[in-house]
């Protein structure tokens, strides 16, 4: 900690596409002020094209995205920012490239049924993410483990409700609003 800044906290919402990966971290963004990233915007374009096209990344393939992932945590702690990423993080080995940006990375699981995440795939208009990869995002999914800090959530609860959840679990802060005049 630097002078009289509190310290960082860096979320991570993790999960299989159509989770709710985003919203969630959108509304938890704008309810405690963390600095929102989306994952997906730190692919490369041969990434995309591939996912597009149906065809699951290697891990050869997520390991530099991982690391650029868990430098711009990084830098954020190192401003006195706190930060909250979407990122599927299925296994713990990606989990772990994600600790090496700041230290104290905690995560928020949305984890749900298959029928109702490919439901709401289905229903999806404008992610490159198809549904067909659902099944091989579950095959290779990896629960958090005991020593790993986080929170699991079941994603049938509505948006609005899940985010409230995540700040309590989390004992996420919430920024405070000006009254008006």
């Amino acid at each position: 900690m630097t002078g009289d800044r509190p310290p960082t906290r860096h979320v991570v919402v993790m999960g299989v596409s159509g989770a709710g990966k985003t919203t969630v971290a959108r509304g938890i963004s704008e309810l405690t002020g963390l600095r929102f990233a989306e994952a997906d915007e730190f692919h490369t374009e041969a990434h995309v094209a591939q996912m597009r096209a149906g065809i699951p990344l290697t891990d050869t393939d997520r390991w530099p995205w991982l690391r650029a992932l868990a430098a711009w945590m990084a830098e954020r702690h190192a401003e006195g920012v706190s930060t909250i990423l979407t990122c599927s993080a299925l296994k713990r080995a990606y989990r772990d490239v994600l600790r090496q940006g700041p230290a104290d990375v905690e995560f928020l699981h949305l984890d749900g049924s298959a029928a109702l995440i490919r439901d709401r795939l289905d229903r999806r208009v404008g992610h490159y993410m198809p549904a067909s990869l659902l099944d091989s995002q579950r095959a290779i999914l990896e629960h958090l483990g005991p020593d790993e800090s986080g929170v699991v959530l079941e994603v049938a609860a509505t948006p609005d409700e899940l985010v409230r959840e995540a700040v309590t679990r989390l004992r996420l802060p919430v920024r405070s609003t000006v009254a008006g005049p």
